[in-house]
């Protein structure tokens, strides 16, 4: 893993216990749905969605398959998706390069990022997207709600095997402010503890 990431994570690490008593609890169902496929040999999807597919889902996405990596949870595969596209933000791009991300950015509309938390490790390809974009899983998998709009909007997600409500704030109320990118590095550090406490439970 990517030296300055292993780091941010080892630091997160420190404040799981933090996490509020109600969110553990969501988060400790979906462990247990990652332990059951993984006992039965089967690959466990997580889908991180919310509206714009943009900030939230992403830093979801990415933050899931490098907690699943530092705990050794193996046959994870993590996805994100929004009920409309648009691109991920470049704020939230920035954000996960501060945090240990080393992301490869092409350019152009919706760019199709590169990134990396290993050097051993494939690229993913991080592109906003709709949720049932054939990219994502389409049945079998764990909806993670990342916004309210999304949450609200989809109380049924077809396809999935758990619907999981892990509202976050959502950072773009900061941008063009001096807070933006404190804003945006406390998200991320948010979604980062969240998941590390999530795949701590996997057994």
């Amino acid at each position: 893993m990517h030296a300055d990431l292993k780091q941010y994570l080892d630091s997160t690490l420190l404040g799981v216990d933090r996490v509020p008593e109600e969110r553990k609890r969501i988060l400790d169902e979906v462990a247990g749905f990652i332990s059951s496929e993984c006992r039965r040999g089967e690959t466990a999807e997580l889908t991180f969605i919310c509206t714009h597919n943009s900030r939230r889902s992403q830093m979801g996405q990415l933050w899931a398959a490098a907690a699943a990596a530092h705990f050794g949870v193996d046959g994870i595969h993590t996805y994100s998706g929004g009920t409309e596209a648009t691109e991920f933000n470049p704020r939230a791009v920035t954000a996960m390069e501060r945090a240990g991300f080393t992301i490869e950015k092409p350019g152009g509309e919706n760019p199709r990022y590169l990134v990396t938390f290993d050097e051993r490790g494939p690229a993913m390809e991080c592109f906003s997207k709709t949720y049932d974009d054939p990219v994502n899983p389409n049945e079998g998998f764990v909806a993670i709600m990342t916004c309210a709009d999304a949450d609200e909007t989809c109380p049924v997600v077809s396809g999935s095997a758990l619907r999981a409500p892990t509202r976050y704030d959502d950072p773009k109320v900061a941008d063009g402010t001096p807070q933006e990118a404190a804003v945006y590095d406390e998200r991320c550090l948010q979604i980062a503890t969240e998941m590390l406490y999530l795949f701590s439970r996997v057994a």
